[in-house]
């Protein structure tokens, strides 16, 4: 298929798209993509989506940030520029909390945001999708499931069969 990007079908119901994802995944379908304008519960585990790794990342940032603040406190207070202030020892780890504690939230923000910016491939400002004819619907009042041609083995009579055997609206084919 030289210029389409797959084919979709439109639905009225969330029922409808949930039961044709699970159709479409048990039909060996691994990049099928669903549009909907509210989440639907169940959705992402019948396409197939497994655990993100956003929650490592956001561990992983924030342990940076913790370990790069309380590093830069420790260094600039014990090495860089010693202070003997009443006597207290340079490296009073308690007086370094805060600032370690904020610089952890900071880096886990940062990285979880980034993460999942990442793992959901954006910023994209066009998707073959958005030519579609009526897919401004999907932000409204309809659902879409959306089988790509690249998909390995697709085969677009099959793939139509498939998705008109769930009783859509109606079948699309998404131009490239």
């Amino acid at each position: 298929m030289h210029g389409s990007w797959g084919i979709m079908a439109e639905f009225s119901t969330a029922d409808q798209l949930l039961a044709t994802a699970r159709r479409v995944r048990e039909a060996g379908y691994r990049h099928a993509e669903a549009y909907s304008p509210f989440a639907i519960e169940g959705l992402a585990e019948a396409l197939g989506f497994e655990r993100d790794r956003v929650p490592l990342a956001t561990f992983l940032g924030g342990l940076s940030g913790a370990v790069l603040g309380f590093g830069l406190q420790w260094y600039s207070a014990v090495i860089d520029f010693p202070l003997n202030i009443g006597g207290r020892p340079l490296d009073s780890w308690p007086m370094f909390v805060p600032v370690t504690f904020e610089l952890a939230v900071l880096g886990a923000a940062l990285s979880a945001a980034v993460a999942m910016l990442w793992s959901n491939g954006l910023p994209r400002l066009r998707h073959p999708v958005f030519d579609a004819p009526d897919f401004d619907l999907a932000s409204r009042n309809r659902f879409f499931l959306c089988l790509r041609s690249d998909e390995p083995g697709f085969d677009r009579e099959a793939a139509l069969r498939l998705l008109e055997a769930s009783r859509p609206l109606r079948c699309i084919e998404v131009p490239r």
